[in-house]
């Protein structure tokens, strides 16, 4: 078989949170090596503009297109930043990278749990996502990147500035990546009200936090099973409602916060709350290569990034701009992928039979063979799509047995063949 590849409230004191997906660019990274026939086999040739299949708010001619000078801003700043090692130069862990890359191609897969050996490059895997990373509408000057045309990803500011008829300053930005660092404070993930300009000034002063910062986009918690429990409630309750609701002192402020959540963790080090595991899409298992060859080759690779990280980057620039179209032309022609409804059924029924609980389980394989399979430049799934990807769709919602010694992506997988043989 093939390779398988919320509300929360924070305050200076109480507090609630809200949130679901992304925002501006904050990532760099460091990665392994590329090349591997499967990461060849399929990253090449797909592409998108925008999700669609959301229920639109009346918006059209609103916008105005201010993008050249942004766009140079962004070449200069891009330049300026730490180098990051390629994505497409990460040798193995096929697993990983394809579950990544079909979150970015469809948001709504819910993100991914990366367990592994530590370095194994799974931080690095992750941040390298950020070259790949497509380019969205925002409204200019908009502190949570609110949609112009989509009133699910818009703010209370904007909404109102559409609903009174007000034209918007639309730019485009590259999708968010943000480090929610393990020690970070409520105050730092929410965002904080200043009591005292409101009560002297009577006006809401919202300092927004990192829930703000990527909407839209995506949240990473590297050693995420070491995440303080306070944090882990303010995600809960993000990754439930989509919106960041913070309350002090009498005042309220809510804000849009739906983002892709990636975690990566050592399971040596610690489990991970199954609430919280349950709100992640998909689960990918890292292992450390044991080929001779391959680890000769990433310590090579990783010594030329090392040694001048422009020219190794300008090496892998015509395979980076090529997974790009690919991820851009997935995410267009998603929305035409359909899926039999006899491979629908199977599904649930393998769902049913290893008795996953709740039915996430079947919406997010679902998901994720439409966007295997727009990946691979098709309209239709096939139950190949549905082999590759169930196991990680699966793997972390089976109920834990403590004299089971078999993986359980093994046991989704022996499950998978009985039903669909």
């Amino acid at each position: 078989m093939a390779s398988t590849l919320g509300t929360s409230s924070i305050a200076v004191l109480p507090s609630r949170c809200i949130s679901s997906f992304s925002s501006k660019p904050s990532i760099h990274t460091l990665s392994l090596t590329s090349g591997q026939s499967y990461g060849r086999k399929f990253y090449g040739g797909i592409g998108i503009h925008g999700i669609k299949g959301r229920s639109q708010l009346s918006v059209a001619n609103v916008a105005t297109e201010v993008n050249s000078v942004e766009q140079a801003q962004s070449i200069a700043s891009k330049e300026s930043q730490r180098p990051v090692y390629p994505f497409s130069a990460i040798v193995g862990q096929d697993e990983m990278k394809l579950c990544l890359l079909l979150n970015v191609i469809d948001p709504k897969i819910g993100g991914v749990m990366i367990m592994g050996d530590r370095g194994t490059g799974k931080s690095t895997t992750v941040r390298s996502l950020v070259d790949l990373l497509p380019e969205i509408k925002v409204v200019a000057g908009d502190p949570y990147n609110s949609d112009p045309q989509d009133p699910e990803f818009m703010g209370v500011e904007v909404r109102e500035r559409v609903l009174q008829g007000e034209e918007l300053s639309v730019v485009l930005t590259k999708i968010n990546m943000v480090d929610l660092p393990l020690g970070a404070t409520e105050d730092r993930v929410c965002g904080t009200i200043d009591i005292e300009k409101a009560l002297t000034e009577g006006v809401k002063a919202f300092e927004p936090g990192l829930l703000a910062k990527a909407n839209r986009g995506i949240l990473y918690v590297d050693e995420v099973n070491l995440l303080d429990d306070h944090l882990v409630d303010v995600l809960l309750d993000s990754a439930a409602s989509g919106w960041n609701t913070v309350e002090r002192g009498g005042i309220s402020i809510s804000h849009p916060a739906r983002f892709i959540l990636i975690g990566s963790g050592n399971p040596e080090e610690g489990e991970l709350r199954p609430q919280l595991l349950d709100r992640f899409g998909m689960h990918a298992q890292v292992g450390t290569v044991r080929d001779a060859e391959l680890r000769v080759k990433i310590v090579e690779e990783r010594g030329r990034f090392d040694k001048n990280p422009k020219e190794f980057r300008d090496s892998y620039k015509a395979e980076q701009e090529k997974l790009q179209q690919q991820i851009t032309s997935a995410r267009s022609v998603l929305s035409s992928v359909q899926i039999d409804q006899d491979l629908k059924v199977k599904i649930s029924k393998v769902c049913a039979e290893l008795n996953v609980d709740g039915l996430r389980g079947d919406i997010v394989t679902n998901r994720a063979a439409k966007a295997l399979a727009a990946l691979k430049e098709r309209d239709k799934v096939s139950a190949e799509d549905i082999a590759t990807v169930i196991p990680n769709c699966l793997r972390h919602r089976l109920r834990k047995d403590p004299l089971e010694s078999i993986d359980s992506g093994l046991l989704v997988t022996e499950k998978f063949y009985e039903v669909f043989s």
